[in-house]
C-alpha cells in the first residue's frame, strides 16, 4: 500500500483514467478540426439548422443565441436558451451543423420531458452541493481519528457519489440528444447520405469525453471506499 486506498492496482486505474480522457478531448479536437472544414452542400449555418429544427419539432419558446468560447456549445434548460459559439453558430460545415443539431436535441428532451434530462436536472444542484462538500469533509476525516473521523469520511464519500451519479446519468442524455441529432439531419435533408458520417464522427468523439469523465469520476469513488474500508480495518 502506498496510502490509503492507493495500491497498484488504484494507481493503474487512475493511469488509465486520464490516458483515456486525454485521447477523448484529442479525437474531440482533431475530429472536428477535420469536418469544420467540411462545408455542407446547402450552406446551411448552424443557426438556421437548430431554428428550423425547433419550429419542425413546434418549439417556440427557445432562444437561439451565439456565446463566446470555442465548442462552448450548450443548451440552458433554466432560460430555454440554446447557445452556441461562433464556429457552429455561423458556421456552415458538417461539424457545425452537427453540433447545432446536438444541442437542439437537448431543447427537445427538455420539451418532451425526457426523463433522463429531468433526472438530471434535479441532481444538478445535489451534484454541485456534493462536489463543494466532499472533499473537505474527507480531508478533515482522514486528518483525525475516532468514530466521528469515519462518520465524516462516509458522509464526504456520499456527496461525492452525488456529483458521480450526474456523470453517469448525463451519459444516456448525451448519447440521445446525438441519435436525435444524426435522425433530423437526414430525416430534414439537412445533411446528405454521404455527409452524415462525418456528422456522426463529431458527435461521437464528443460522446467519448463524457464516457472518460463517467470512468473517471467511478474509479476516483471506488478508490475512496478503499480509502474508507482500509481505515475501518486499521
Amino acid at each position: 500500500m502506498f496510502f490509503y486506498g492507493y495500491d497498484m492496482k488504484s494507481f493503474l486505474l487512475m493511469i488509465i483514467a486520464v490516458i483515456f480522457a486525454g485521447m477523448a478531448q484529442a479525437k474531440v479536437s482533431s475530429t472536428y478540426s477535420k469536418y469544420s472544414r467540411v462545408p455542407n452542400r446547402r450552406g446551411l449555418t448552424g443557426e438556421q439548422v437548430a431554428a428550423q429544427m425547433l419550429m419542425q419539432a413546434g418549439i417556440h419558446d427557445v432562444r437561439i443565441e451565439r456565446v463566446a468560447g470555442h465548442l462552448t456549445d450548450h443548451y440552458d434548460p433554466r432560460t430555454k436558451t440554446l447557445r452556441l459559439s461562433s464556429g457552429v453558430y455561423d458556421g456552415r460545415s458538417v461539424a457545425a451543423l452537427g453540433i447545432a443539431a446536438h444541442e437542439t436535441g437537448h431543447a427537445i428532451q427538455h420539451d418532451t420531458g425526457y426523463v433522463f434530462l429531468v433526472l438530471r436536472s434535479t441532481l444538478v444542484p445535489l451534484s454541485n452541493l456534493g462536489s463543494k462538500l466532499a472533499w473537505p469533509l474527507i480531508i478533515i476525516g482522514l486528518l483525525f481519528g475516532g468514530y466521528s473521523s469515519n462518520t465524516l469520511i462516509m458522509l464526504g464519500i456520499l456527496f461525492y457519489a452525488l456529483a458521480v451519479l450526474f456523470t453517469v446519468v448525463t451519459l444516456p442524455v448525451e448519447f440521445n440528444a446525438s441519435s436525435r441529432a444524426l435522425h433530423m439531419l437526414e430525416d430534414q435533408y439537412f445533411l446528405d447520405a454521404d455527409e452524415i458520417g462525418g456528422a456522426r464522427k463529431v458527435l461521437s468523439a464528443a460522446a467519448m469525453t463524457y464516457v472518460a469523465a463517467a470512468f473517471a469520476a467511478i474509479v476516483e469513488l471506488l478508490r475512496l471506499l478503499a480509502i474508507f474500508g482500509n481505515r475501518r480495518d486499521d
